[in-house]
């Protein structure tokens, strides 16, 4: 049986189609063939063929799996006839769909985190992997009470250590609304409640990022990264964090360089106090000699380095 809509009268008549009425008609004798056909076309009309000029087709809002009633829905428009209202002139048509109190939450939170993750230029995938966090944190129910903002920004930061591009607490606090305190609260409860682990932050994770922030030569980050690295396998810097130790070891590498910066310049970009960064390199200096790689090129020689 063919499923082709055809004039019973004229089989092979081209048949027209008026998209107003949804009809399709036989174009010899004016028969309508066919009813409430679809309008597939585009809902916009673009006039370029310019990149960026997409084809907006009426295919709705894309489905988020990670919601209870992501299903595709109508929205009913505002009434403007007076068909449309009852004769006490109430609305007589009204929207069924409501959204969950759960939904909302998990909307508000995808968009902040998504909001916060743009600010940093963070890419898709950790936005995906902090959006299925916060909905395992959401389900478990073990952080009531605690801001849903602040959950938010530990799942942001969890999910740049897990996908390997870690982003320092500063970093996060400076896009979020919350304090650090209490991102770092939810930072604990999370990986204590879900059994998730991260994996801890090494200088290497931030050399490349702050290096080339400041514009640093090539040459001058991979003495930094051999003095980081040095530093931590001989045990000279015990107790300070990766990110510090990461700051002084640029700065004794960019002094010991032609392409010199400043304290003050690399504590802006690490989001640390010049006094820490300053502890640290006075730990580097007394066994500098041991920590510089032997093919790097001194433009000022290690006795001659800044002593604080």
């Amino acid at each position: 049986m063919s499923s082709k809509v055809a004039c019973k009268f004229h089989p092979d008549a081209p048949l027209i189609e008026d998209y107003r009425a949804g009809d399709q008609i036989c174009s010899e004798c004016g028969l309508v063939v066919g009813d409430r056909v679809i309008d597939v076309g585009s809902e916009w009309r673009t006039f370029s063929n310019e990149k960026g000029g997409e084809d907006k087709s009426r295919v709705g809002g894309a489905e988020n799996t990670l919601l209870g009633s992501s299903d595709l829905s109508t929205i009913i428009g505002p009434g403007r006839g007076g068909a449309s209202f009852s004769s006490d002139g109430n609305a007589m048509y009204n929207n069924r769909r409501t959204v969950s109190s759960s939904d909302r939450t998990l909307i508000n939170a995808f968009r902040t985190m998504s909001n916060m993750a743009d600010r940093i230029n963070l890419p898709k995938t950790i936005i995906d992997r902090a959006n299925n966090l916060f909905k395992m944190v959401s389900d478990g129910k073990n952080l009531k009470g605690r801001a849903n903002d602040a959950i938010a920004a530990a799942c942001l930061y969890i999910a740049c250590r897990q996908e390997g591009v870690p982003r320092t607490f500063k970093e996060i606090v400076a896009v979020s609304t919350v304090s650090k305190k209490e991102i770092g609260r939810c930072f604990k409860l999370i990986l204590k409640a879900h059994d998730t682990s991260v994996e801890l932050i090494t200088t290497g994770d931030f050399m490349s990022r702050f290096c080339g922030t400041l514009s640093l030569s090539r040459d001058v980050q991979k003495a930094a990264t051999s003095i980081a690295k040095k530093a931590v396998d001989l045990d000279i810097v015990p107790g300070r964090s990766p990110i510090s130790v990461a700051a002084a070891a640029i700065y004794m590498a960019s002094q010991a360089s032609d392409d010199k910066r400043t304290q003050r310049e690399i504590a802006d970009i690490a989001g640390v106090a010049d006094v820490t960064i300053r502890q640290s390199y006075k730990l580097l200096l007394t066994r500098a000699t041991e920590l510089f790689p032997q093919d790097f090129k001194f433009t000022t020689p290690i006795e001659n380095l800044p002593q604080n």
